[in-house]
């Protein structure tokens, strides 16, 4: 039989898909997973990028001054006519694509992070992924996200700029997506009706009014999906009073088992763009703003017979802003020896990524160590990563 409809049916609904539900106007897609709670003017914003697919470390940050790389890598690098990578400091550099984060690390607002990763040890991307977003110790050891328990205690909204809502961000009620699309005409007749009939709810008329209101925010978005437009568009929500103030961004491509040398300088390079296209939109708001890149994994440290490099252990991060303690590289570095080499093939990984997120997170949700520790990342140790200039 036929069940009827009852009010809870009709906030489930309303939650997940008033904003579709006339959305015909949009030149964007919006879905609300929960009323955002109120935003502040204020306050600083926090912009995550997870590069799927594991960017290549050593690539993107280059060990020119370790004995082993003239032999691991500089001769093939050489041969493969690759431009010189841009200098840091007397042991690393970055890839001549990154102009940008070159230009941010020179105003010391660029923090790079080599030798990271998490606490897995295979693979396989599905696994390192789930790990890396859930935040937990194994893989499918907790069904949530590290950004969505974060958020839960908060009053802060989140985005993601993408088509279904990331695994970091399940667990938060105040969390959406977003994604460009093209669309038609308003229909504000129907939009008036569907206020009036929901006008004698106090949940049901809040829930709408808030899609609306998240609705005109999204007006005059940008229509295309490259990383570049979403960075902007990421920018332009950070920036609005009635916006969110943590943004999800996600980029692929970086599996590159083959021909790695010409689709890096293709992939960071829109990277790049895209991080400055950010950088602009935010403005002022930059100098309250933490970026954090990461990815599941790194790679092999020799390449293979293919030019590409094979699925490998650590990685690298970026951690950037106006506010960032940056112009250094923060490693703990392991050496590129044989010996020195994890399994004797990869980036020995010494530090835990989740050592960078937390300290993320505190600074931009206010939360102790404690409540980090036994909230968002469930058994890590206390990170004590700096990132923020006193």
């Amino acid at each position: 039989m036929t069940q009827p409809l009852t009010r809870r049916d009709c906030l489930h609904w309303l939650g997940a898909a008033a904003a579709t539900a006339t959305v015909g106007a949009l030149p964007a897609r919006l879905v609300l997973a929960a009323p955002a709670a109120t935003a502040q003017a204020d306050g600083n914003r926090l912009v995550i990028v997870l590069l799927r697919g594991a960017l290549d470390g050593l690539a993107a940050v280059p060990a020119v001054g370790d004995p082993a790389w003239a032999s691991l890598r500089g001769a093939a690098d050489a041969a493969a006519n690759l431009a010189a990578p841009l200098p840091l400091d007397s042991t690393f550099a970055l890839h001549p694509s990154l102009v940008n984060l070159h230009s941010w690390y020179g105003q010391k607002e660029l923090l790079v992070v080599h030798a990271t990763a998490s606490h897995y040890r295979e693979r396989s991307h599905f696994d390192a992924q789930q790990l890396l977003e859930s935040g937990g110790a194994r893989p499918f050891e907790l069904t949530t996200g590290w950004l969505g328990r974060a958020l839960q205690a908060s009053n802060q909204h989140a985005m993601a700029l993408t088509a279904a809502m990331p695994l970091a961000l399940r667990g938060g009620d105040s969390a959406s997506t977003w994604t460009p699309a093209k669309r038609g005409g308003n229909d504000q007749d129907l939009m008036t009706r569907v206020a009036q009939m929901y006008s004698s709810d106090a949940q049901l008329h809040n829930a709408f009014t808030q899609a609306m209101g998240q609705q005109d925010m999204a007006m005059g978005a940008e229509s295309t999906t490259g990383f570049t437009n979403l960075a902007k568009q990421a920018g332009a929500f950070l920036s609005d009073p009635k916006g969110p103030r943590v943004a999800w961004l996600e980029a692929g491509g970086w599996d590159t088992h083959t021909q790695q040398g010409p689709r890096l300088i293709r992939l960071l390079g829109a990277l790049d763009e895209g991080l400055g296209a950010l950088r602009t939109a935010l403005g002022t708001h930059w100098n309250r703003t933490t970026v954090v890149v990461i990815t599941e994994f790194g790679r092999t440290a020799a390449y293979n017979g293919t030019g590409g490099t094979d699925h490998g252990t650590g990685g690298v991060a970026f951690v950037a802003g106006g506010a960032v303690a940056g112009g250094r590289v923060q490693a703990d570095w392991p050496g590129l020896g044989t010996a020195q080499l994890f399994n004797g093939r990869d980036l020995k990984p010494t530090l835990d990524i989740r050592a960078v997120l937390a300290p993320a997170l505190q600074h931009q949700f206010g939360l102790s160590s404690a409540k980090t520790q036994a909230m968002v990342f469930p058994g890590m140790a206390e990170a004590s990563l700096n990132l923020w200039r006193t």
